[in-house]
Parts: C-alpha cells; sequence; structure tokens
C-alpha cells in the first residue's frame, strides 16, 4: 500500500515538473525575414488611392521575457518594418500635401511605415501539447508616406505617428518528442472607423534543444491589415501579406 502511495506520489510529482517546465524564467529572441505583397493606397483625404505596389523583402525582430512571479505579466517586444514603393495612373485629380495631381497624371508612391509591438501578457495554459497566452498591445505606428509625380518633380510628404492599443492572443500546439510544434498569433483593434490587426501562423522545428539554448526555425504566414481614417490627417487603406522565416533563440 506505502509502494503505490509513494509511486503515486512520484508520478504526480513528474507530472507536475513536466507542466511546469515552460513557466521558469527564460528569454525568447527572434528574427523574420518576410516577402511582403502589399495592396491598397493612401490620401490625406477619405478619397484614396490604390497603389501597384512591388514585392518587397521586409524584417521584423522580437524579444521575450518570461517568468514564473504569480499576477506579473510576461513582455514580449516586436519591431516590423514595413516599407514599399509603387505607381497608379490617376483616374481622376488628387491631392496630397497642399499639392495637386490631375487625373490622367502617373504618379509613384512610397510607405515606410515602423510598427513597434509593446505586448504584456499571461500563459493561461502551458505545457509541451498545448500552450495558450492572452494579453494587451500597445502598438506604436510611426509612418512616412511620400507622393511624386516624375513628369514635374511635384512632390508630397505626411508623416504619422501614434498609439493603438490592441488585444492580443497566442495558441501554440506541440509534437512532444519531435521538435514540431505550430502556432497562431495574432493582435486586432476595431473602434470608430480604424480597424488594425496583425496576426502570423507558423510551423515550427527545433533543432537544437539544451541547457543553454534552444534554437527553433520558422516557416509561416503574416498578414497585417491598416485601415485608418484621419490619424495626423492621413487615410489608409492597406493590407501587407506574405510567406515569412525566422530563427528563435530560447536562453
Amino acid at each position: 500500500m506505502k509502494k503505490g502511495l509513494l509511486a503515486a506520489a512520484l508520478g504526480c510529482a513528474l507530472i507536475s515538473t513536466a507542466s511546469q517546465a515552460d513557466t521558469i524564467a527564460g528569454v525568447y529572441v527572434g528574427a523574420q525575414t518576410w516577402q511582403t505583397d502589399t495592396s491598397g493606397g493612401f490620401a490625406d483625404s477619405n478619397n484614396t488611392t490604390d497603389f501597384n505596389f512591388d514585392d518587397e523583402n521586409n524584417t521584423s525582430v522580437y524579444i521575450a521575457f518570461e517568468h514564473p512571479v504569480p499576477f506579473l505579466p510576461n513582455v514580449k517586444v516586436n519591431h516590423t518594418t514595413l516599407e514599399n514603393s509603387g505607381s497608379t495612373v490617376l483616374n481622376t485629380n488628387f491631392t496630397f500635401d497642399g499639392e495637386l495631381y490631375t487625373a490622367n497624371t502617373r504618379i509613384n508612391g512610397d510607405v515606410e511605415i515602423d510598427s513597434t509591438d509593446f505586448i504584456l501578457y499571461y500563459e493561461l495554459f502551458d505545457n509541451d501539447l498545448v500552450s495558450f497566452d492572452l494579453g494587451i498591445n500597445g502598438k506604436y505606428i510611426d509612418g512616412s508616406l511620400f507622393v511624386i509625380d516624375p513628369a514635374s518633380d511635384t512632390q508630397g510628404q505626411v508623416e504619422f505617428s501614434g498609439v493603438v492599443p490592441m488585444a492580443y492572443s497566442k495558441v501554440q500546439l506541440g509534437l512532444p518528442f519531435t521538435g514540431l510544434s505550430a502556432y497562431f498569433e495574432g493582435s486586432y483593434l476595431s473602434f470608430d472607423d480604424h480597424e488594425l490587426s496583425d496576426y502570423q501562423a507558423a510551423v515550427q522545428y527545433s533543432f537544437i534543444e539544451s541547457l543553454a539554448v534552444d534554437m527553433t526555425l520558422q516557416v509561416g504566414y503574416r498578414n497585417v491589415t491598416v485601415d485608418i481614417e484621419d490619424l495626423d490627417d492621413v487615410y489608409a487603406d492597406m493590407e501587407f501579406d506574405g510567406v515569412f522565416a525566422g530563427l528563435e533563440l530560447h536562453f
């Protein structure tokens, strides 16, 4: 009887230890390269003009700190660059930064946006099979929009910035003893006439797992939508999406 109780207690202890393994303090550092397809357009009024954007490579880097302290949220900071350029032939007159561009004119447009996510989140559930994170994201957007008419050298520039509060969540599913896992991570907000979303889905393979560091390869798809109305006199309805590859280190 005592041996049975001892075996049961030992089994419970092992299960508890396994389920708590991921709650030990750790640092995650990652970088991703993203083949971005951009669609949509922008203006400094509600009459936005769409551009034919080229495909571009953009980057994202992040760092996260997780700990076992109760009630204190984990922290993640993610910085993403969104840069692209394109052109269009105007169907109607178009004004930008006080300049008039007449119909049938070919104009070029450039987009430069830096997006930094400041995320506070809790691990509501965490083991080798399933993990679920929930929190809030303060997304800081700092961007510039450029328009130029190459024929006349008429050009304009509008800058905008702001912090957008968003809901954040992440779900990860793993296959124990294989190093394989998949996750879905996203932030979303919709209020007034603004709508922003940023989500990614990926498969991962941990090819190095040691006491010093874990190294994981990522391949997935990311989508960012920016639909804003009158943010620092900027109107935009744009979508950035495409496949990415990344590397994550866990110390």
